[in-house]
Parts: structure tokens; sequence; C-alpha cells
């Protein structure tokens, strides 16, 4: 590089060629760092299975479990008040802000994890962001944060192997509130 500019070869055939390959090298490094590319940390699949212990649905302390309206209609009818869906309300979802979402126990476990056998009562209706657990954004973020999750759910890295895909599915309904 005399005078620090860089040398352009003189040669009609060498020019294009040069500039051919060096466009190609350029985007090769901006396909390379673009982080929308890298495979995820789980891009092989994780494994779970629910063993319905009912410890994602306990406390202690507040939560939420957000639910949609046509949650709520899904949910009334499975335990017999679809005919009374404003009492329903009343007494299992509360407004939090503009979201809604199932009441607790004073010790923090959901309002339809059954206290004696430790199950859902409503398993086959629950909500999406029961359904998606635990292929939540704050569970995958990190092999770290999915650590930390098996460490409170007997299910995590036991049982199918979830693809890729099936994971992503997953991700996509979680709008950053789980």
């Amino acid at each position: 590089m005399p005078n620090g500019k860089p040398i352009k070869p003189t040669s009609p055939l060498v020019g294009p060629i040069w500039e051919t390959r060096l466009t190609q090298i350029m985007k090769n490094k901006a396909i390379q760092n673009d982080p929308s590319n890298e495979s995820p940390w789980y891009s092989k699949g994780l494994s779970f299975e629910c063993t319905q212990c009912g410890d994602c649905c306990s406390g202690p302390g507040e939560g939420y479990v957000w639910v949609t309206p046509e949650e709520i209609v899904a949910l009334a009818a499975a335990i017999g008040m679809s005919e009374q869906q404003e009492e329903f309300e009343r007494k299992f979802t509360r407004q939090v802000g503009e979201l809604t979402s199932l009441v607790e126990y004073s010790d923090g476990d959901c309002i339809f994890l059954d206290p004696k056998s430790r199950t859902c009562s409503v398993y086959e209706v629950r909500p999406v962001q029961c359904r998606t657990w635990p292929f939540w954004k704050s569970n995958v973020k990190s092999p770290r944060a999915w650590s930390q999750a098996a460490k409170n759910c007997p299910g995590c890295n036991q049982g199918r192997l979830y693809s890729l895909a099936e994971i992503k599915t997953s991700l996509e309904k979680d709008n950053g509130d789980f």
C-alpha cells in the first residue's frame, strides 16, 4: 500500500474478478456476523416430559398465568361454568393492567392446581402459557437458564426430544410475558 492507498489491479481481466471476489468476501462476512444466522445453543433439540408434578403451577409468591378471552371461555366450559362467564371471570381471573391472569391461592399455587393430587384440574384446556412450558424465551435464552429451569422441573431433560422447529413454534407463542 504505497502512500496508504490500496493497489488496484490494472488489467481489465483481473479488475472485475478482484471486485467480484471482494464483494463475495464482504457478503460472506456480513452473513457470518448476522446473529439471525446463528444456530441457538439448543439446535439439536431439548428433552421434556411433563410429570404433572405441579411444580410449575405453584408458588411461593405471586405469579401470572396470562389468559386470552378464548382461553377463559374454554376454562369456564371445562369446569361447567359456560353459562356463568361473568361469575367465572370474577372468581378465577384478575386484571393486571391491560392483561388478564388466573388468580392463585394464598400460597401462590394456581387456582386450578388441585391441592391434594397436585395435578392440573383443567390440563386438557390449560392456557398457552402452560402448554408451552418449559419452552419459554426466559428458559432457553442460555444453557444456564435451561439448567435453572431443570432444577425446578423434573420433566426437563427427560422423555421426548423436541426438535428445534417444535421449540421455535412454542417460542413464537411467548410474547415476552412468560
